[in-house]
């Protein structure tokens, strides 16, 4: 955890104005939430939809040693230890920055349209057999949550696993130039965040701004089944060095042998096997992804084995769940696009033990303007002789409804619009041999639908 006096935060943020009383106080640890600060924090108050500052005096109270103070900001709070500052979060980040530059640990970053999150758990899992690793807590991949996670570091932490999420162009430069990841892997190149970013050529430029805080000597690994990243492969070559894995056979690393039991995923890669507690494909190529990092820093193969079969996981991810009355629910409702849609629906398709299956899926957001054509995709994908209903809910769910009754018997597709009216037909219609997959857009809150129904 940061540990620094005022004086040296002062110098770290960029800051000034602190009163020369004040220097010696020592800061254990940054909090940007006034009610779950804890003693001998510093405080940042983050301008956003509430303004951090009208905090300020709570988180004193609480227990917080001291405060920044945003220069632009009226009434500061008196007989307080505070440290002035242009831009609060810019100033987050520059300590965030600065602490990074004073600590020993080696940084693993991970960016991509998906899969972010679960190849940061693996990594983190099989680092975890060997060394001191911290990681991401949840999904503190932004411009705040970045900078946060690299404060809560200990001193003596060998490697950091730290996941980095964008919205738009110059995102994920800033904190890579934040975190300097030695080695960087990018998942994969969708379609999420295309209201923003126009275009999949400039989603894979964004991801690619990884490797801007990268030391000389960093490694990226990529997805090489990806022309757009794979077009950049010689210009990346002039200042680091890079992997590739995926399907493809001109990949490094590679899967062959994958298949599935009610619970893990199995496979091979280069004559090895290994096994990992999920379920789908595209968690295999995730995995792959670890085990290249792994090999990079000369791990022991069977480390990394152990590594993926203990792995534990972030909710809501291809998470099995058996209700209480029997029936099975697959949670992938973390978030949604089209490509982890159509991954989650064809692994739940290749799932044989249960005599009945149905899907519910959700709005799929931020795809800009093609997003009902999106939809409609996903809806004609799915196969009635592997899947027997289809549920949706939300507006653009209704999209792959529309597309799904197309090809499947009447009466075995069903669009919703009201959640606690959907809650009662599926716990009519669930029996214990039944499974279920919940996947949408976070926004769509389905994580209230798996509690109902457990």
């Amino acid at each position: 955890m940061f540990a620094r006096t005022l004086k040296e935060v002062e110098q770290m943020s960029g800051g000034s104005g602190l009163q020369s009383q004040w220097d010696e106080i020592e800061i254990r640890g940054v909090s940007i939430h006034s009610k779950s600060v804890e003693p001998g924090n510093l405080f940042i108050p983050i301008v956003r939809i509430k303004d951090g500052h009208d905090y300020a005096a709570e988180a004193v109270a609480n227990g917080a040693a001291a405060s920044l103070w945003q220069n632009d900001h009226p009434n500061p709070p008196l007989h307080t230890p505070l440290i002035f500052v242009d831009n609060s979060l810019e100033a987050l980040q520059l300590l965030a920055g600065a602490y990074r530059d004073q600590l020993p640990v080696k940084v693993i970053g991970i960016t991509g349209s998906n899969g972010k999150t679960t190849t940061k758990d693996m990594i983190d899992s099989i680092l975890r057999t060997t060394y001191k690793v911290h990681k991401t807590k949840g999904n503190l991949n932004s411009q705040v949550g970045v900078p946060l996670t690299i404060l809560n570091i200990a001193a003596d932490t060998e490697f950091a696993v730290i996941e980095m999420g964008m919205s738009e162009r110059g995102q994920i430069e800033r904190l890579s130039r934040i975190a300097k990841p030695d080695l960087a892997v990018i998942t994969m190149i969708g379609v999420s965040h295309l209201s923003t970013l126009g275009s999949r050529e400039a989603i894979a430029a964004a991801k690619l701004e990884i490797i801007k805080g990268m030391p000389p000597g960093g490694v990226l690994l990529l997805n090489g089944d990806e022309p757009l990243l794979m077009k950049r492969i010689e210009e990346l070559k002039q200042s680091i060095s890079s992997i590739c894995f995926g399907e493809q056979e001109s990949n490094t690393y590679r899967a062959v042998s994958i298949s599935m039991d009610a619970t893990s995923t199995h496979f091979t890669c280069s004559r090895t096997s290994y096994q990992v507690p999920l379920l789908g494909k595209h968690n295999v190529l995730n995995a792959l992804a670890a085990i290249a990092v792994a090999d990079v820093l000369s791990m022991h193969v069977e480390d990394v084995r152990r590594g993926l079969q203990q792995l534990s996981m972030s909710g809501m991810r291809m998470e099995v769940i058996r209700a209480s009355s029997g029936f099975t629910i697959i949670n992938d409702a973390w978030n949604a696009s089209p490509v982890s849609m159509k991954a989650a629906i064809q692994t739940f398709e290749e799932l044989s033990e249960y005599p009945c299956k149905i899907v519910l899926l959700g709005d799929m957001l931020e795809l800009g303007e093609h997003e009902r054509v999106f939809h409609r995709e996903i809806g004609s994908s799915i196969n009635p002789e592997r899947i027997d209903y289809v549920y949706t809910l939300g507006d653009l769910g209704r999209e792959i409804a529309n597309e799904a009754a197309k090809h499947f018997p009447e009466g075995r597709v069903r669009a919703c619009d009201d959640t606690k009216e959907l809650i009662q037909e599926l716990r009519s219609m669930l029996k214990p041999s039944d499974a279920i997959l919940i996947k949408g857009s976070r926004g769509m809150a389905f994580e209230q639908i798996v509690s109902a129904l457990t």
